[in-house]
């Protein structure tokens, strides 16, 4: 293995005070699978006290819990003492640790076997619970009990979830039925940390396995419950092959791999149960399941702590989703655009694309989007006028070319201007936008 020059300078510092020192975790995982770690993590038997005593410059970040970050260089690393977890408070975190000075006492607390390895060069890999041959074989499996692995810590379930999404692993059947079985356990848990977990299975390159595992083993109706509600949702509609939750997953694995997009998509038709009617045609129909999704995708977000832009974009994103245009006029295009951005309406297409391709053949509606992106390319390349802010006046000049009065009316002038340049960009000059201003006023 591969170990980098300042986590070799700490694990030999260590040794030559007469202590050990291993690589452990993630960064050993991956090092063995051939994956580039994020981040490389030391474990020793050595008391905090002992690697602040060691190390020139180090931080105790979580001296609580046996964790010092040694500074080489201006660059950190963790160092833990070995220990073993007390009781558990709320599936979430121990309520106190025992430093230990057996490693295998430290890697038993861990969460599953591929994370329970450790490595250094003089001892080579340290594998008590044969984590390489399930990373041989591709299973995610609990180390010990999979039950009281996740009662200490009910995040454990989404991460399991999230390594077999990640790595294209399967879970081993003990391990998938505890987390059947502790499926609840989750509401435990901050909506930050689900969040995050949500957000790693995501960007996946095939998301849709998390979500058809969390719906297997219970979780998503604790997580997303009105992502469960499409879960069978029969369309009715000729122009779809799946339920509304198959529909979602196909449309998330298709766009782009940018968090907003795949939210957009995960949440896109999340109304669609609430907006359901059979027609006159006897088929299904969703009006105003767009414009009603974006609003719920917004009290989704929220609850689940998402940052404003996120949620912005989200919302703007699936409110859109329908608007595929056929013939439109340039001005329809630019309004589309000045409604989206600039810079999401090319994410917005590669929704509608995707929407699209995972409804039932033929495909029809994709030449008008592959039209809609030709052109609104070539919009944007021209640089005319998409937004007031782009008019060649501004309101200082309507109050003082023609002494009109700060207020509402100012607002309505520019957007009627802008109005007229989207039909017509000729028309943006100063002098022919302050006499359309003057007839607007009479």
């Amino acid at each position: 293995m591969k170990i980098p020059s300042g986590v070799n300078t700490i694990i030999k510092t260590l040794y030559n005070n007469g202590f050990e020192g291993f690589l452990v975790g993630g960064c050993v995982r991956d090092s063995i699978i051939n994956r580039i770690p994020n981040d490389y993590d030391v474990t020793t038997n050595a008391l905090p006290e002992d690697i602040i005593r060691i190390f020139e410059k180090t931080i105790p970040t979580g001296i609580k819990h046996g964790t010092v970050t040694v500074l080489l260089n201006k660059e950190p690393f963790e160092v833990t003492t070995y220990r073993i977890d007390g009781e558990y408070l709320n599936n979430r975190s121990p309520e106190e640790v025992t430093f230990v000075t057996n490693i295998k006492e430290d890697l038993a607390r861990r969460d599953f076997t591929i994370n329970a390895m450790a490595y250094n060069d003089e001892k080579g890999l340290v594998d008590f619970f044969n984590g390489r041959d399930d990373l041989k074989n591709k299973i995610i499996r609990c180390v010990g009990d999979a039950d009281k692995r996740f009662n200490e810590d009910a995040l454990r379930m989404l991460r399991a979830i999230r390594f077999c999404t990640q790595l294209d692993f399967e879970i081993e059947e003990k391990t998938l039925a505890a987390i059947t079985n502790n499926s609840h356990l989750i509401k435990n848990i901050s909506v930050e940390r689900v969040a995050d977990e949500l957000n790693k299975c995501l960007l996946c390159n095939k998301p849709s396995k998390a979500f058809l595992l969390l719906e297997k083993t219970g979780l998503l109706k604790y997580i997303l419950p009105d992502l469960q509600e499409t879960v069978g949702f029969d369309q009715h509609t000729k122009y779809h092959n799946k339920d509304v939750f198959m529909h979602t997953l196909c449309v998330v694995d298709k766009v782009n791999p940018i968090l907003h997009l795949r939210l957009a998509a995960l949440l896109h038709d999340i109304s669609k149960p609430e907006c359901f009617f059979i027609g006159k045609d006897n088929a299904g129909h969703f009006y105003g399941h767009d414009k009603k999704g974006a609003v719920k995708s917004t009290s989704i977000l929220r609850k689940l702590h998402y940052d404003n832009d996120t949620v912005k974009k989200v919302h703007i994103l699936i409110k859109e989703h329908m608007n595929v245009l056929k013939d439109p006029t340039d001005a329809a295009l630019k309004r589309l655009i000045n409604r989206t951005s600039k810079e999401l309406v090319f994410d917005l297409l590669n929704l509608m694309k995707s929407d699209i391709l995972s409804c039932a053949p033929p495909f029809l509606a994709l030449d008008n989007v592959a039209v809609m992106t030709k052109r609104i390319t070539k919009i944007l390349n021209s640089n005319e006028p998409l937004s007031s802010n782009d008019l060649k006046i501004n309101g200082n000049d309507l109050i003082k070319e023609l002494g009109m009065k700060p207020g509402k009316e100012i607002g309505e002038i520019l957007k009627y201007l802008l109005n007229k340049t989207l039909e017509d960009p000729k028309l943006n000059k100063r002098e022919t936008l302050l006499e359309l201003s003057k007839q607007y006023n009479k």
